[in-house]
């Protein structure tokens, strides 16, 4: 049965994968081809960015953006200039720098490389001074 976006069988090699097992392991012990296993993975991962993106729209909703921190930036330069933009608007974010620059990693992980920005990154604050990355 189907609870949200994946199916039972994607969550079942997305389990496996996530144990270390290969494509061709899974299929063996699920009796089919590594060539489906790749796509029940592939199209599970297609909808948890579809999901991730869907997230990322509901939580910018009521939020503003205030910054682009741009691919090819040092990290850790880009996180006070978004301390600068709020400033500008107010609002107090309720984050300290380190914070910040941990959630950009983990939320991030494929537009950030050790200290290096690779894509850019949309900066959105809310009233409440919750920064959004996206």
């Amino acid at each position: 049965m189907k609870e949200g976006l994946l199916t039972d069988r994607q969550k079942e090699v997305l389990r496996y994968r996530k144990m270390g097992m290969t494509q061709q392991q899974i299929a063996d012990i699920i009796h089919t081809s590594k060539a489906n296993v790749c796509t029940i993975e592939k199209s599970a991962m297609d909808n948890i960015e579809h999901a991730k993106e869907t997230l990322h729209f509901f939580h910018t909703l009521d939020a503003r953006h205030i910054s682009s921190l741009k691919a090819g930036s040092d990290l850790f330069d880009s996180v006070p200039f978004i301390f600068e933009e709020v400033r500008k608007i107010g609002i107090t974010v309720a984050a300290d720098t380190m914070s910040i620059i941990n959630r950009l990693r983990a939320e991030m992980p494929k537009r950030i490389h050790g200290r290096l920005i690779q894509q850019d990154i949309e900066v959105f604050l809310k009233d409440d001074g919750t920064l959004e990355f996206g």
